[in-house]
């Protein structure tokens, strides 16, 4: 009995046994130590009182988003959507998630200059049969009675002004408008931070590299972008054609991607992307380094006027001090990944 009570002062759980004061049989101390019975002898209601370590509350992780790794609350500019929420978690091995997009760069370029090939073989073949369409259709048109106010006859007159280049960016800009547009449902907010942002911390990597070329989230942003697009389009195509522009302008937004991964896994500064800029820095590269006598101007001064060339010296200039200062409000690596790009195609272009 003096065993039993010490095992119980030991443990610590209950009450301390201890022999009673006038002393009871053997049986009697049994009956007063068992536990009480519930409804007969089928069901027995054991009352047993904890002891020992309360478990810890469980503590609240944040929930893991599919835009981002890094350990800090990405703070966004005005051009990207709001994801300032989301909570970010550094890879282990940030070098791993490279090997992906440098794949996919690789492979696309190729894709895009091997299609580019067999379309301008294409494009050769049709002109001569176009060129006595063309001779078809002039008959044509002379002996036709001609419609007063056809709104399809004015539509195929503007349409024909435009240059080619003009022509060709026409369904980019329409693309843009097009994903525009999109942003703005609720429901597809989710699916459009996935895949039409590019983020090297997102669980999809390959795919937002070209889908975010032609997404923009601000209005004024996409004007911008278009209309520096439309201005350089004509001397873009004479310069490389309209199949080697579209094999240009798809590549340079993978590649400037790709060169925004590389800065963002270098630096630790993980966070969405989008918006055609590097694409479009790599047409305006290519224009100022063909044609570096060239005179441009600012949209909103065009009283003040400087040589193409100064321009691309400035704007390499900028985008390099924001790249190593980290400025946040444009993707600056980029920026100038497109404009290296356009530079140096451009030079072995001519050679």
């Amino acid at each position: 009995m003096a065993w039993r009570g010490w095992a119980q002062r030991g443990w610590g759980c209950g009450r301390a046994w201890a022999p009673p004061a006038g002393g009871r049989s053997y049986e009697d101390l049994t009956a007063a130590l068992a536990p009480p019975r519930l409804l007969g002898r089928r069901f027995n209601f054991f009352i047993q009182q904890k002891c020992g370590f309360r478990k810890a509350p469980r503590k609240v992780e944040p929930r893991r988003s599919d835009t981002g790794t890094t350990g800090e609350t990405y703070k966004r500019s005005a051009l990207i959507p709001p994801v300032e929420e989301t909570v970010f978690y550094p890879s282990p091995y940030p070098i791993r998630t490279l090997i992906k997009p440098l794949f996919f760069t690789v492979g696309f370029t190729g894709c895009a200059f091997g299609s580019a090939a067999i379309w301008q073989y294409e494009s050769l073949k049709s002109r001569v049969q176009s060129y006595f369409d063309g001779i078809k259709a002039d008959w044509l048109d002379s002996i036709r009675p001609q419609k007063e106010g056809d709104f399809r006859k004015e539509i195929n007159k503007w349409w024909n002004n435009l240059s080619d280049g003009q022509r060709t960016v026409t369904g980019i800009i329409a693309a843009n408008v097009f994903v525009f547009c999109l942003w703005r449902v609720p429901s597809l907010q989710r699916t459009m931070i996935r895949y039409f942002t590019s983020n090297p911390a997102s669980k999809v990597l390959c795919s937002p590299m070209l889908l975010s070329t032609f997404s923009h989230f601000s209005l004024f942003h996409m004007a911008a972008n278009m209309y520096v697009l439309w201005s350089f389009s004509s001397s873009i195509v004479n310069i490389l054609g309209q199949e080697q522009f579209m094999a240009v302008y798809l590549s340079a937004g993978v590649i400037s991607n790709f060169v925004s991964y590389v800065c963002k896994v270098a630096t630790g500064r993980y966070g969405p992307s989008l918006g055609a800029s590097g694409a479009i820095m790599t047409v305006l590269a290519a224009v100022c380094t063909k044609i570096p006598e060239g005179r441009l101007a600012i949209i909103f001064l065009p009283m003040f006027t400087f040589t193409a060339g100064n321009a691309l010296k400035a704007i390499i200039a900028m985008d390099t001090a924001g790249m190593i200062l980290g400025w946040k409000f444009f993707d600056h690596a980029a920026h100038l990944g497109g404009a290296l790009f356009g530079m140096s195609f451009t030079i072995a272009f001519e050679s």
